[in-house]
């Protein structure tokens, strides 16, 4: 049987780190990226082709995909895009660089990745696609607008590319966590304190409940999972001959998609700001 091979996003660490490992240890070929240098020379002391991919610079974007393809010979079996931040911060306090930044990031990077890999896919007749959105890709958290509006897009986006790539033999797919552990917190605040003003703010109350809520050791919020979940249903999408369109991971995962259909706006809306602690959390 010829050696699958799989591009991963954001293997620094958590998710895509987890993710690497696990399928590496399924006798996956990972090609593993990281945006920093001393990130990518640890992971290649660990065994992996390792690249590296900034997902904000399109010339690294392409360079590393044309690094990657040199090295399998111009085949590629799927890509896990994976990776990114979330901004945190009230709308109204959300400059437009602190959103573009966001969506340069978790979506734009994606999706060009993505379209610079589906004709490889196409030619081959066959390939997987897996995007790592979240529970707030279809549940809004106060205070997360930012992020929330780039995985609503991000879902949005991978939906109608799943249509578009109907009859192709590709599959697209969406994993969707809720709390995962990971260094996702410790990544979160320096771009808040770089991107708000939150001493000026009328939200600074909130912004301080905000700010220890991202340097509090251990688990942030209830139901947290290790990343180890996330790579059960990657193996899933990647190896089930009838992969799903979307892989809900956490209990809030699962409670917020149901709700969501059964709930009025303003119920929901209540839900929601309880149990983000309306925002403090």
């Amino acid at each position: 049987m010829t050696e699958r091979s799989v591009l991963i996003t954001g293997c620094s660490s958590g998710i895509g780190y987890t993710v690497a490992h696990g399928l590496r240890a399924r006798g996956w070929r990972v090609l593993a990226t990281a945006r920093r240098a001393e990130d990518v020379t640890r992971l290649e002391d660990e065994g992996f082709e390792a690249f590296g991919l900034d997902l904000d610079d399109s010339a690294s974007l392409h360079a590393a995909v044309d690094a990657v393809l040199a090295a399998t010979g111009g085949r590629l079996d799927a890509l896990f895009n994976n990776g990114g931040y979330g901004q945190v911060g009230a709308v109204e306090d959300l400059t437009r660089a602190a959103l573009r930044a966001q969506f340069e990031t978790n979506l734009f990077g994606w999706i060009e990745l993505t379209n610079r890999l589906i004709p490889v896919l196409r030619q081959q007749g066959a390939g997987r696609i897996v995007f790592n959105s979240s529970v707030l890709g279809y549940a809004a958290f106060a205070y997360r607008g930012a992020y929330v509006g780039a995985k609503f897009a991000l879902e949005g986006m991978v939906d109608t590319l799943r249509q578009e790539l109907s009859g192709t033999g590709l599959s697209v797919s969406l994993v969707e966590p809720g709390p995962i552990t990971s260094r996702f917190r410790d990544n979160c605040l320096p771009h808040f304190l770089r991107h708000i003003d939150w001493q000026a703010s009328r939200h600074r109350r909130e912004y301080e409940g905000q700010m220890a809520r991202l340097q509090k050791p251990g688990p942030a919020a209830p139901f947290t999972l290790p990343p180890e979940a996330v790579l059960d249903k990657v193996i899933h999408a990647l190896e089930s001959p009838r992969p799903r369109a979307r892989y809900p991971v956490t209990v809030p995962s699962h409670l917020f998609w149901w709700l969501r259909r059964v709930l009025s706006t303003r119920a929901m809306d209540a839900v929601l700001l309880r149990a983000s602690g309306g925002g403090k959390r």
